[in-house]
């Protein structure tokens, strides 16, 4: 796909009835909204599944797209959406693992602890790994999208607000409220 089509464009190619331009959004967002997914849902093949309905959501959606906000900004929206329906629905199931430890390197990023190998930084970095996924998961479902989106998938706190249907001033608040209760469940590992 050349760089010149842009992504309204080909929504309203879609939106005539162009079934191809839809594949290609498909192929520009698969990706990373496969990694939105796994956020939230750790099996892959279950992120792969909801963000296939997702798209299949969006494309029967796209003719009432009316282009307020980015088309990437309202997949986000869908994917999220479908993601916490499928949540929903698990949680009347028994509970699987959390993440895999090694997915928290991407969303703590402390490349410091990362690099110093001695046995002592690498039970801490273990333990403050475990701590920021526990934490993540303890979270309240909101909190939980909020911090995700702004700190994973590196959204604006104005495409959170779109994804999450809510004002800009309650998504600075539920990421505020995410992070410190993050970070009083690090305090301790942090000040030994």
């Amino acid at each position: 796909m050349g760089e010149s089509v842009t992504d309204k464009q080909l929504v309203e190619r879609v939106q005539n009835g162009d079934k191809k331009a839809f594949d290609l959004l498909v192929l520009k967002y698969q990706q990373r909204i496969i990694n939105l997914v796994s956020r939230f849902v750790y099996n892959p093949s279950d992120a792969q599944d909801i963000a296939q309905e997702a798209f299949i959501k969006a494309y029967r959606a796209l003719p009432n797209f009316r282009g307020d906000s980015a088309f990437y900004t309202w997949m986000y929206r869908i994917a999220v959406n479908t993601a916490k329906n499928h949540l929903a629905v698990k949680s009347r199931r028994p509970l699987e693992s959390a993440h895999d430890i090694d997915d928290v390197e991407q969303i703590e990023g402390d490349h410091t602890l990362r690099h110093q190998e001695t046995p002592e930084h690498l039970l801490l970095r273990d333990e403050i790994q475990e701590t920021i996924i526990n934490s993540i998961e303890a979270l309240p479902e909101d909190l939980k999208i909020a911090i995700t989106l702004r700190e994973v998938e590196g959204l604006s706190y104005e495409d959170i607000a779109v994804a999450m249907d809510c004002p800009i001033g309650t998504v600075r608040s539920r990421i505020f409220r995410a992070r410190e209760s993050i970070d009083k469940e690090l305090k301790p590992l942090i000040e030994q």
